[in-house]
């Protein structure tokens, strides 16, 4: 305990570091002020009724994702997920488009381009989007048969499209500005803000369920007990890793010899971390919110099929996880290179020859190792599907989010630990460093 106070002390002796944590915590307190900053022409206590309803559906998740900016319809009420949308959207055609693919090898200007055609798609995607929740608003109506909308009409159409969309692009600008200049990566920890500000009320709901007799107190315990479970689980996956080991051959530069030494690569069970579940989440949830608030049948029954609990939305959204699980770690970690540069500098894989053969070596590892770490991402995503339907409770404090929860929260230290340690400061894993040693 008081090593882990001492590490914290230590980001206060360095002025950067305490420059970026500051940063960060400003910027998500000001994200935090703008959730309170509601739409007008909205019955504020009609919507809350509405909500009260849907705990535990698409909107439910759509909400979380918001963090609860939604369910208030707060000029945040989109959230990020349209700049995750287009994201995704740009780096699929990244890999299809070719032109898009000689920009993203172009260096730091290239990263800058793609970075613009996100901004534009975010702002596409935003009005498309708040163009499909005002016009489901208007024909809504809460379960005592009031309005949402008083006063319907192009105006509030319009109003609305221009809110939300402007409320969007802040918070887009809030994320870059916190990894920029802030610490930890600011889309993730944005989420991650959402997520756990509604940490104290979910508490104060499940203490009235077991004062009024709807959650049994041992039922209670034991979701406490499986939540630290695999809360313990997600650490361990998130940290694990497969050691390749790696040798350097002897060679004379000058009249000094270098190499000889041993060491190893770290491929990580889970390299792309929490980024599938986000990107996953997103890409259902998008024509989902669209199919949600247009009153058709058709999309009535999309949108129900789309919904946490039915088969169909827990296939798709396992099947997207694994898919995003490889489909980012090919973006984020290239076997080839990684083989060109062994082979430049005189490194080899025990057994395994030096270039083309290292690179199918290192790649057919890397997808091995990743498949169950991508299996694990998926089901504890849909845990708390079957945690409602095994319990009978409304439980909702799981799966998604708490993957979010902790995988952001070891990113965020990862980082502030590779300051500490640059500057000869113990961090945060100090006793992992010395067992090693």
């Amino acid at each position: 305990m008081m090593e882990g106070l001492q590490s914290f002390q230590n980001i206060g002796k360095i002025p950067e570091l305490k420059r970026r944590v500051l940063v960060t915590m400003g910027l998500l307190a000001a994200y935090r002020l703008g959730a309170h900053v509601p739409t007008p022409g909205i019955d504020a206590a009609a919507l809350a009724e509405f909500f009260n309803q849907v705990q535990g559906t698409l909107l439910g998740m759509v909400d979380l994702f918001s963090g609860g900016n939604l369910r208030r319809l707060t000029v945040f009420a989109l959230g990020i997920m349209p700049y995750i949308s287009a994201s995704i959207i740009l780096q699929l055609l990244t890999v299809v488009i070719p032109a898009l693919e000689r920009l993203a090898k172009e260096g730091e200007a290239g990263k800058k381009k793609i970075t613009q055609y996100t901004r534009y798609g975010t702002i596409a995607l935003s009005l498309v989007q708040s163009f499909g929740i005002a016009v489901g608003l208007e024909s809504m109506r809460s379960s005592s048969g009031a309005v949402l909308v008083p006063d319907p009409g192009w105006g509030f159409r319009l109003l609305t499209m221009l809110t939300l969309t402007t409320g969007t692009a802040l918070i887009m600008w809030l994320g870059e500005q916190i990894s920029e200049k802030g610490i930890g990566n600011g889309i993730s920890l944005i989420i991650f803000a959402g997520i756990v500000v509604r940490l104290p009320s979910a508490v104060i709901s499940s203490y009235t369920l077991i004062a009024t007799g709807e959650l049994k107190l041992f039922v209670f315990i034991g979701l406490v007990l499986m939540m630290i479970a695999v809360t313990a689980a997600v650490i361990v996956m998130q940290e694990g890793q497969r050691k390749i080991p790696v040798q350097y051959a002897k060679r004379m530069v000058g009249r000094r010899m270098y190499g000889g030494q041993s060491t190893h690569i770290p491929l990580r069970i889970n390299t792309a971390g929490v980024i599938p579940v986000i990107f996953a989440s997103s890409l259902i949830l998008f024509p989902a919110t669209l199919t949600r608030f247009i009153q058709h049948p058709w999309m009535q029954a999309i949108s129900e099929a789309l919904s946490p609990g039915h088969a169909m939305y827990t296939a798709l959204y396992c099947a997207l996880i694994i898919f995003f699980t490889y489909f980012y770690t090919a973006i984020v970690f290239n076997p080839i290179d990684l083989a060109d540069n062994m082979k430049k500098y005189g490194g080899f894989i025990p057994g395994v020859r030096p270039g083309k053969k290292t690179a199918e070596y290192i790649d057919r590892t890397l997808t091995r190792i990743t498949l169950p770490g991508a299996i694990f991402l998926a089901l504890i995503s849909v845990l708390p599907d079957f945690l409602i339907r095994w319990f009978n409770t409304p439980f909702y404090f799981g799966g998604t989010s708490l993957l979010i929860v902790v995988g952001v929260a070891l990113d965020t230290v990862r980082q502030m630990e590779s300051h500490l340690l640059m500057r000869n400061y113990e961090g945060f894993l100090r006793k992992k460093a010395r067992a090693q040693a």
